[in-house]
């Protein structure tokens, strides 16, 4: 099926790289990277549109290049970023060209450090999420998020814009909620709960049809290859060790799995975190 929504805008997408972490465990663990350390990017999004422009996750921001401990002792051990101002969507978005007041609207798939690190960068911008995911970072109610979720990165009171998981608009099989019906109609929330209790991918479209970016629902693209078996065994162990509801992820990346088999021509799949992924949306050479 297609999705219902009708033709709007012409958007142009750019594929950031904004964030830098080398975990140990090299491609046993990742897949990518050198034999001891890993390679992980933070794969962002920015959108121009006539509704201004759109930031999907912000990676690090400004203030953990300059205060690294905000980020917490357990996620600096577990993932070593890399921290630098070059990577920051604010830098870049000025390499572009563009004003970083001018960015509207910033749409996280949800609010782990390396996802909203960059909120405070764009303190005019809306920030769109799934308001169970506000609630939980607001709530702190398990030691797991009391871990994984870093106020400090939101202490400037972003202009939070909640989004309820009940969307009733339906995209290729999977629930939808417009983010900017009037503005830009083919801005979506998909939820992809699992990763995080209010976790999200984003769907919109460009000339080239639809792009899905899957935040963490899966984090190598060997997880919803048709033909592929998985990821690195390693790799699905730690996402199950950190997600929230593993039972949901692991149905929601069968999902994935079947959307990317059953409209390949239609719609693209990106995640955050794998380097080959980014490449071939940059159209570089494959990292090593």
């Amino acid at each position: 099926m297609s999705a219902p929504v009708p033709p709007g805008g012409s958007v142009t997408i750019h594929h950031l790289d904004c964030a830098t972490m080398c975990p140990l465990g090299g491609r046993l663990l990742l897949g990518s990277g050198g034999p001891l350390f890993g390679r992980l990017v933070s794969h962002c999004l920015l959108v121009e549109s006539e509704a201004g422009l759109i930031l999907v996750d912000t990676g690090f921001g400004t203030g953990d290049v300059t205060d690294p401990g905000r980020l917490g002792r357990q996620f600096r051990f577990n993932s070593r970023p890399q921290l630098s101002l070059a990577r920051t969507a604010l830098h870049q978005i000025r390499i572009l060209g563009h004003d970083p007041r001018d960015v509207r609207h910033i749409v996280l798939t949800h609010l782990d450090p390396d996802h909203a690190g960059g909120l405070a960068d764009f303190p005019q911008a809306q920030v769109h999420l799934l308001a169970d995911e506000l609630r939980a970072a607001r709530e702190l109610a398990t030691r797991a998020e009391r871990q994984r979720y870093r106020t400090a990165q939101w202490e400037h009171n972003p202009r939070w814009v909640e989004h309820q998981a009940t969307g009733t608009e339906s995209w290729f099989d999977f629930q939808a909620i417009p983010l900017l019906p009037d503005e830009l109609p083919e801005l979506l929330l998909v939820p992809l709960v699992g990763h995080t209790r209010g976790h999200t991918g984003v769907a919109l479209r460009d000339d080239d049809g639809w792009l899905l970016h899957c935040g963490d629902a899966y984090l190598s693209r060997a997880d919803v290859a048709p033909d592929s078996a998985g990821g690195p065994p390693v790799l699905s162990m730690f996402q199950r060790a950190i997600a929230t509801d593993d039972r949901t992820r692991r149905h929601n990346l069968e999902r994935l799995r079947d959307l990317a088999r059953s409209h390949a021509d239609e719609v693209r799949l990106v995640c955050s975190h794998d380097p080959y992924e980014l490449v071939e949306a940059l159209g570089r050479v494959a990292p090593r």
